[in-house]
């Protein structure tokens, strides 16, 4: 059946490619934008208190992906401010309007991270792990609880927690192909922190399928079921660039760089399962890393289904 969803960070890496797919499956798409709004947008601020709930009547799904980008920029305490005003107070906003419309939708899927997690080293996570700590794991657990408002009003919420998604079109991928293909690649760090990733067709698919799958609700991880450590991945990703990976990157080089974003991204380790995703019967159309990679670096992709 075709359904009239309602995107915000539309314009974004995985919006952009979410909107594609569901238009192309039929299903009809309006965007919320916060510039003013041309033709299948609604124009909306993020940090208002909220706007017109009459706009968003008979919708049947919403999709809410909007958010500063957490890599833009060293973590001063002002883009920190920034980083969770946009997830939470956007978040609060639109769940108003939601709760307050005469007719509610069906399902909100609305965007978290395994930041949620904090660093945990080895330990197995899935969605009944508890919340970890630090700047990231914060920002998460509020961003999460400004949904309560949709929750409260019946609407079947679903917690996207999504790993590093893997595109060369942007996001940590993108930023590593030009030294790789150099090959002046290598891990990070000691390389031994887990990173659970997820190729950007099938993170598509995953929101497609909460969207549909009625048994979900709650915290979802979107990520493979493959974790591994930096050192594998920069090894794979060589690998699949025919590249050699023979150039560390030492733990203080990455914290003079990126001062407190260094830790929390890129040296922080968490064993992320996709347990809820298993669970509910959605299959991935590409599970181990090297698929991922090979299907993000050919030429047209991604094209999620």
């Amino acid at each position: 059946m075709t359904m009239h969803a309602v995107v915000t960070g539309s314009s974004g890496l995985v919006g952009s490619a979410l909107v594609q797919s569901l238009t192309s499956a039929g299903h009809h798409v309006t965007r919320l934008v916060r510039r003013p709004a041309g033709s299948g947008e609604i124009q909306w601020d993020p940090t208002a208190a909220g706007f017109d709930a009459g706009s968003l009547a008979g919708i049947d799904a919403v999709v809410h992906l909007a958010g500063e980008n957490i890599a833009a920029q060293r973590w001063t305490a002002a883009f920190k401010q920034r980083i969770r005003a946009s997830r939470v107070q956007g978040t609060q906003a639109l769940c108003q309007s939601l709760a307050a419309s005469p007719r509610p939708p069906r399902v909100l899927v609305s965007a978290s991270a395994t930041g949620f997690y904090g660093d945990r080293g080895t330990e197995a996570l899935d969605e009944q792990s508890s919340a970890g700590r630090g700047f990231l794991a914060d920002t998460c657990r509020e961003w999460e609880a400004a949904t309560r408002p949709a929750q409260a009003a019946g609407i079947r919420v679903v917690l996207l927690r999504f790993g590093m998604i893997l595109s060369a079109r942007g996001g940590a991928l993108a930023q590593m192909l030009l030294p790789f293909r150099l090959g002046l690649g290598g891990r990070v760090g000691d390389g031994e922190q887990i990173w659970s990733w997820i190729g950007l067709p099938d993170a598509v698919r995953a929101i497609r399928h909460c969207l549909t799958a009625e048994s979900l609700s709650g915290p979802v991880n979107v990520v493979a079921p493959e974790p591994v450590a930096n050192r594998e991945f920069t090894r794979v990703l060589a690998r699949v660039l025919h590249r050699p990976a023979w150039m560390p990157v030492p733990a203080f080089a990455v914290r003079w760089a990126f001062g407190e974003m260094a830790d929390e991204l890129l040296l922080s380790s968490a064993r992320v399962q996709p347990r809820q995703l298993l669970e509910s019967g959605f299959a991935f159309g590409a599970p181990t890393l090297s698929e991922a990679l090979q299907e993000s670096l050919r030429p047209g992709n991604p094209r999620p289904a």
